[in-house]
């Protein structure tokens, strides 16, 4: 951050002219976020490109939007620039948030598509990891380098979705709605490895079948029938980012300079959380499709609920109100500890379940628009948090713990009550599980004539 604010703002002394880093900072800030900004804007175009073109291209879209905007970064050398690029970065993750969980679930057999799925997750949380390494050499480097590096090594894994995607087949859901059936029944068979399709084909087709008489998706997604699915496309991305996970992975090594590790020490342990997070998705993976995703969601609430308390409390009890006092070598390891663990908390449930659910729960006729809700709310919350967070720290200090542990507790009492078990369930029986909840199914389905196969019957475990 020092680097780039001597490069682009050269000419203001900051120490010396407060109004003027004032001026700095927000222009930093404006460059952070406008990639959020605009995947918030373009959600609806999204949506649309995947349906009317298929997952496939709208990956191929967002790998040239990310490689294109993290050449531009890399290589700037005004704020314009810098600008261009980060719009064409929030135009690649628009893309990409939108097609590929819809990619994997719709590609994945049933008994293992939470796993396939969480290899999303998997990515992003190794994306921060191996971010938060080079943000810790970089800052070494000389002669502008590592600012350039920081951003410009984006341009890598943007280059191995942009190649991969060429070599992806597409799902047979997105051919088949596009209305090529037999073409789509080939694809089947080669992704299943196996010519015995015919029942999960034709539960494809009764899905496509119902999808065709919704013209307008946005306007069907508001129906009474499709309620539980707005819902979960618009909440669980909003308890995601209100879990605080954003304040710790992004703003760690400020947050750990504040509470009192040294410079190096908070960059070491925004590395150390980014491997606790890894290896936490690791463990979400193996058990999402033994446990299920409400036992999951629970047990990663509480866990987080828990630590936040406990962090705040030994904050407040260090630093009290006006934020005087310091932390012992032994106060600064316990926080580490609490800290890793509410990370480990949240990569095990909301981080990839976030993820997991929304795209699995919609009907094909309106999965595109639900995964776009999904983005575009997730999306508004990291622009929300990351504008008010520094002012929150500063006003609110360690009550800003109890304030994330008391949404954290709302959330999960939200899950307990409403959200149906989904694990095993093929994606387009999903409206049975729906039709069957106690809350949803007697309060806005029970009178709705929502598809169900009635051939063949799954068993939720």
């Amino acid at each position: 951050m020092v680097n780039v604010i001597v490069y682009f703002f050269n000419n203001i002394k900051l120490n010396k002219m407060k109004n003027d880093a004032k001026v700095v900072i927000k222009s930093l800030l404006f460059i952070i976020i406008n990639c959020h900004i605009y995947k918030i804007l373009t959600y609806k175009k999204n949506s649309s490109i995947t349906r009317l073109f298929g997952r496939k291209v709208s990956m191929t879209i967002g790998g040239l939007a990310f490689l294109s905007g993290a050449l531009l970064n890399g290589f700037a050398i005004s704020l314009e620039m810098l600008i261009i690029g980060r719009l064409l970065l929030g135009v690649g993750v628009g893309f990409v948030n939108q097609a590929v969980p819809l990619y994997l679930s719709e590609m994945a057999p049933a008994k293992i598509r939470g796993a396939l799925n969480m290899a999303f997750q998997l990515a992003i949380t190794m994306g921060i990891l191996a971010a938060n390494i080079v943000n810790y050499i970089t800052p070494n480097l000389k002669n502008g380098v590592g600012w350039r590096l920081s951003l410009g090594l984006a341009a890598v894994p943007a280059s191995v979705l942009l190649v991969g995607s060429f070599f992806l087949p597409e799902t047979p859901n997105s051919i088949l709605e596009r209305g090529n059936k037999e073409e789509a029944k080939r694809m089947l068979q080669k992704i299943r490895g196996t010519m015995e399709v015919e029942h999960e084909f034709m539960d494809l087709c009764a899905a496509c079948e119902s999808s065709k008489s919704v013209q307008h998706p946005w306007t069907n997604i508001a129906q009474t029938k499709y309620r539980p699915q707005l819902v979960f496309c618009t909440f669980i991305p909003f308890f995601q980012q209100l879990t605080g996970i954003n304040v710790i992975m992004f703003y760690a090594p400020v947050l750990f300079r504040t509470i009192g590790f040294g410079k190096d020490a908070s960059l070491i342990s925004a590395v150390i959380t980014g491997l606790v997070n890894v290896l936490s998705t690791l463990v979400s993976i193996y058990s999402v499709d033994k446990f299920g995703r409400r036992g999951l969601f629970l047990a990663g609430g509480i866990q987080m609920i828990v630590t936040q308390v406990a962090v705040g409390s030994i904050i407040g009890w260090k630093f009290g109100v006006n934020g005087e006092g310091s932390l012992s070598p032994v106060d600064t390891q316990i926080l580490l500890g609490l800290i890793c663990l509410y990370v480990a908390g949240f990569a095990w449930s909301w981080g990839p379940l976030g993820w997991l659910v929304p795209s699995e729960i919609c009907p094909l006729e309106i999965r595109s628009a639900g995964q776009s809700l999904n983005v575009s709310v997730n999306m508004f919350f990291t622009f929300l948090i990351g504008q008010f967070f520094v002012t929150m720290l500063c006003h609110m200090k360690f009550g800003l713990f109890y304030f994330f542990a008391v949404l954290v507790l709302i959330m999960t009492v939200f899950i307990h009550f409403l959200l149906p078990e989904t694990k095993g369930v093929p994606i387009e029986e999903m409206a049975r599980v729906w039709k069957d909840h106690s809350f949803w199914g007697n309060k806005f389905l029970g009178g709705e004539d929502i598809h169900r196969n009635n051939r063949k019957h799954y068993e939720i475990v």
